[in-house]
């Protein structure tokens, strides 16, 4: 089966419809591009991403328009090397330079909501998007926590409030939240959202992996938490020599199913 394909039943019978499409799905923290290296390439970004076969991306700290990144709206660049148009949010808007998360897809997307959540030192933002998938929402939470404990459970508390998740339009669709939550599954911030959501890695086939440092992965810090509706086909931690150069966060790649009908009449 193909990722990002219908996937049939297993009866043969051809009038049956689609039951579920199979989708891949990658967080990634691209440092703004600048590599384990030092080089700034967003075209081994993208040549990464490409060869995940991700169908959905959340990526963290993007650099639009920063002098120290050459002026680049990585973005829009890396999405238009996927053939893919990105959803961007500037957690820091300083005159022309942004700095955020932004969400890639190539399939019809609105967005729902994108804003600050309450920092102390560095700004950090939250991006959510409905993407339509063969006439079925999805939604995709897309964030990059604090670094301070106080500041991560504060930031949690927020996107679990009514203007985030707690909303209508996100409790009546599948969902994902993904990121760098800088939240081992130990910690305050971590378990709130496991309360609300499975993570994805506990789901997959494979133990879970460490994502940070790239070089020599000790911290499982980068997340993908899923609804009860979706369903985990597998769980990867991208580790290949391009990765490990690319960033100091490795992706991670999730591959699951989305029921395209709701049998308990939601939309």
């Amino acid at each position: 089966m193909k990722s990002g394909s219908l996937s049939m039943s297993a009866s043969t019978d051809t009038s049956h419809e689609p039951e579920d499409w199979e989708l891949k799905v990658l967080t990634y923290n691209v440092h703004s591009c600048i590599g384990t290296d030092r080089h700034l390439d967003p075209g081994r970004i993208a040549d990464l991403i490409a060869q995940s076969g991700a169908d959905i991306i959340a990526l963290q700290e993007l650099d639009v328009g920063r002098k120290r990144t050459g002026g680049i709206d990585q973005a829009h660049l890396i999405a238009t090397l996927l053939k893919m148009e990105a959803h961007f949010h500037p957690a820091l808007h300083v005159r022309e330079e942004k700095y955020g998360d932004a969400i890639l897809t190539a399939f019809p997307t609105q967005l729902m909501k994108a804003g600050p959540l309450p920092s102390i030192g560095e700004t950090r933002g939250a991006i959510w998007t409905q993407v339509d998938i063969g006439g079925r929402k999805l939604n995709v939470l897309n964030t990059h926590l604090g670094l301070r404990n106080i500041d991560r459970v504060r930031q949690v508390q927020t996107l679990l409030s009514d203007e985030w998740i707690g909303s209508p339009d996100f409790n009546t669709a599948p969902s994902l939240v993904c990121g760098d939550l800088n939240a081992w599954p130990s910690s305050p911030a971590y378990r709130m959202l496991a309360g609300r959501f499975r993570d994805a890695q506990l789901r997959g086939t494979r133990r879970p992996r460490p994502t940070f440092p790239s070089r020599f992965p000790l911290l499982r810090i980068d997340h993908v938490f899923l609804s009860d509706d979706l369903t985990v086909s597998a769980a990867d931690v991208i580790a290949t020599p391009l990765a490990r150069r690319a960033s100091d966060h490795l992706p991670l790649l999730i591959t699951l199913r989305l029921p395209l009908r709701d049998d308990a009449g939601g939309n």
